[in-house]
């Protein structure tokens, strides 16, 4: 007998023991909630990756489980009412052991790589050949496949809550997708792949070195490989009409479960685009972004001036707490040989694109969101001009990014060409943004299809009172301006309001050393410690021991030599040095030094920034060892040796008192950089991994990846992109005040170049 306010469900679900996969996603997090918190069942596997304990655990104390944590004792007391009805299982259902117990009575399979554009063999893999290893080893059991309402494809009008009639070859196009991965491999490798892979790779960081360039040009390799792909899966879905190779998959799924089910009890749910909870488990919850989310707030930042769309089209979304209540109930209901089930709005409560359009506009208008900074963003007003027009304004904005892209690239060292750079960087995320949903969210938002619900409403109209109102799953009990203005909009955009109001870098945080580890920090010196290259010392020898107009000849010279210098800095470093250091050939050792310490000792002192001079006192107080490195000559920078431990400089070999123009040893630049202080670290025991690096160049970027704080400074504009790509900490150390413009001491009367 049903216990008073009990309702079909609970009765339905009582002493059910259920295997659950996808528990970590979104929607199997929040159906996970109610099974373990509000459904009588005697317990729940969990199918989960890698360490399955660990991800409940934590799974348990995050924020869809804080209000059943409040009403149970906390957190604590949650873990302990899974402990005894949950069985976290780890299993991959793309291989391995699927671990289902003969005594499971149902499965519900929610677990998909839900990405629109993943690698095709990978979309094969998880969503297709995972789950029919999943049914094979369910033995036939009543299985719940959630699927997608999308699975209809490209396609116009109204979609009954059918099975898929479409004639398509699951097993064919399988086997091709499967394969696709060796062919594109192989194409990745051919010759004239490899050689474009390389010149990419030598044109964005060829002076940090062969090796640099070897490692970069694999990056390119093998994101050529996925992006090929994702066109090959795409293709593949386009030309059978499906939007992408997501809702390809899907379909071929449900008819190969179709065939592998023959009589046995097989219910398909097929939810529309889910986003945040309406109720359940609390108003707004959602994890991670969904599909609208990227958009919204893009849209809200001001980022999309137009994206493509059919206003009166209707967008089919639907919160995730009607989708889990619409799965429980069919979970409940008795075990059909075939059930196909529809949960989504757009036939019972449509909403049209332009209305989503007007409540985000409204809403950012009222309560805009805060530009760091700057005030507010400023709300951008669609015109709908259809997508050939959004994509020729991103066609010729691309044009315009790309010309500024190479201008940007070419811009002397300085904070013009940084703000520059971070203006274009900016200007082309935002294009990226925008095509690549656009590509992926085009088909939707263009869309001119109804999925009807009726079987899912009729099962609805079946539950008694107490359920409707407990579980309910009837898409026209709100609002959609209700929901977007006072539900999701406000979920989605809290974090963004609580940032502080300024954006900042990463900070370089310091800490003393534990247990006798040892910890390194390596500057580079030019333009980092001191404000300076390896040209304005040669030319602050030879200007102070010359006068008039050999000084306009000795200028001359060297401007005639300079766009050689120019091309060997461009193709390597070391070149670059070889070259200029020959200007050295035959002047006196001695005279040279002496002549150094009387002319740049005190230059470079007064040039060095005081932010350096702090930053060393400050590891220096933490115990951590300071090298100072430098591809300048040792003569050059003598006079900061007091602030190191370690001060490594070019040398110039010399014979007999004179230099001869050749370098003693070859130039520590680039990676040669990295292996000095990787053999520095073996032999002093130091631990890379907690050491610091200060660099302003690209060439630096081996040095710079072989410690555990990286840090750009004053970084060259090459340097600064890629160091907030991938946030690294940037700081601006500006030079000491006072240099002098001219500075000619006394000369030694031995003296001679």
């Amino acid at each position: 007998m049903k216990k008073e306010g009990e309702g079909l469900i609970r009765e339905g679900l009582a002493g059910k023991r259920i295997l659950m996969t996808g528990a970590t996603g979104f929607l199997g997090t929040a159906l996970f909630e109610r099974l373990l918190t509000d459904i009588p069942v005697e317990r729940v596997d969990l199918l989960i990756r890698r360490d399955a304990p660990a991800r409940l655990r934590t799974m348990l104390g995050g924020a869809a489980f804080k209000p059943a944590a409040d009403r149970v004792g906390g957190v604590e007391a949650l873990r302990e009412l899974a402990a005894g009805k949950v069985r976290p299982l780890p299993a991959d259902l793309t291989q391995g052991p699927i671990p289902v117990a003969d005594d499971i009575d149902l499965v519900i399979h929610t677990a998909a790589t839900v990405s629109f554009d993943p690698p095709v063999d990978d979309a094969f893999e998880t969503n297709l050949l995972g789950t029919l290893r999943l049914y094979e080893a369910s033995g036939g059991r009543p299985f719940i496949h959630v699927s997608t309402a999308y699975v209809a494809g490209l396609t116009r009008g109204t979609q009954p809550e059918e099975l898929l009639t479409r004639p398509l070859r699951w097993r064919t196009e399988r086997d091709a997708a499967l394969r696709v991965r060796a062919e594109v491999e192989t194409d990745s490798r051919r010759p004239e792949q490899l050689a474009r892979f390389e010149a990419k790779a030598r044109s964005e960081i060829g002076r940090a070195g062969p090796q640099s360039v070897a490692k970069r040009s694999e990056q390119h390799r093998r994101s050529w490989e996925r992006d090929r792909l994702v066109e090959y899966g795409r293709a593949r879905a386009r030309s059978l009409g499906w939007p992408d190779v997501y809702t390809f998959t899907k379909a071929l799924t449900e008819i190969a479960l179709d065939e592998a089910a023959g009589d046995n009890p097989l219910a398909i749910v097929r939810p529309s685009i889910i986003e945040s909870a309406l109720a359940r488990p609390y108003p707004g919850w959602i994890e991670g972004f969904r599909m609208a989310e990227p958009v919204i707030l893009a849209f809200g930042r001001g980022a999309l001036p137009e994206f493509p769309g059919i206003p009166e089209g209707v967008l089919d979304v639907i919160p995730v707490d009607l989708v889990v209540n619409a799965i429980l109930a069919v979970a409940a209901s008795p075990p059909q040989r075939r059930a196909v089930h529809h949960v989504s709005s757009g036939f019972r409560n449509p909403l049209k694109y332009r209305d989503l359009y007007d409540f985000c506009r409204s809403y950012f208008l009222a309560d805009p969101l805060p530009e760091r900074g700057r005030g507010a963003y400023q709300v951008p007003e669609w015109t709908f001009p259809g997508r050939l027009a959004v994509q020729r304004k991103m066609d010729t904005a691309e044009k315009v990014i790309s010309a500024a892209e190479k201008v940007v690239g070419h811009l002397p060292h300085g904070s013009m060409a940084r703000k520059a750079a971070v203006r274009v960087d900016d200007l082309r995320s935002r294009l990226d943004f925008a095509k690549r949903y656009a590509a992926l969210y085009g088909s939707y938002v263009e869309a001119e299809v109804i999925y009807t619900d009726e079987k899912t409403h009729d099962l609805f109209e079946s539950m008694p009172p107490e359920d409707r109102a407990e579980f309910g799953f009837d898409p026209a009990c709100y609002s959609w301006e209700r929901y977007f203005h006072e539900i999701h909009l406000p979920q989605i955009t809290k974090s963004l309001r609580r940032t502080s109001p300024a954006r900042t870098n990463p900070a370089v945080k310091l800490a003393t050393p534990a247990g006798g580890q040892l910890v390194i920090a390596i500057y580079d010196i030019d333009r980092v410690i001191v404000d300076s290259n390896v040209i304005e010392p040669y030319l602050w020898l030879r200007m102070a021991e010359i006068e008039g107009s050999e000084r306009l000849k000795e200028f001359a010279s060297l401007a005639s030599k300079a766009p050689g210098f120019l091309a060997a800095e461009r193709r390597d470093r070391g070149e670059f040095l070889r070259k200029f250091y020959r200007l050295y050939e035959g002047a006196s050792a001695v005279g040279v030094r002496a002549l150094a310490d009387s002319v740049l000792a005190d230059l470079m002192l007064r040039r060095m920034a005081p932010g350096a001079i702090r930053r060393i006192r400050a590891h220096r107080a933490h115990g951590h060892r300071v090298v100072l490195m430098t591809a300048a000559l040792d003569f050059c920078f003598g006079a900061l040796a007091p602030l190191a431990d370690e001060l490594v400089c070019a040398k110039l070999a010399e014979i007999d008192g004179i230099f001869t123009g050749d370098l003693a040893q070859p130039p520590l630049v680039g990676e040669a950089r990295a292996s000095w202080l990787n053999d520095y670290a073996r032999a002093t025991g130091a631990d890379l991994s907690a050491s610091y690096a200060y660099a302003d160049s690209l060439t630096d970027l081996p040095m710079l990846e072989a410690v555990g704080h990286p840090v750009a400074v004053n970084p060259e504009v090459p340097l600064h992109r890629l160091a907030r790509s991938r946030r690294w900490p940037v700081e601006i150390w500006e030079p000491g005040k006072g240099t002098p413009k001219v500075l000619v001491p006394p000369v030694p009367e031995d003296f001679t170049w």
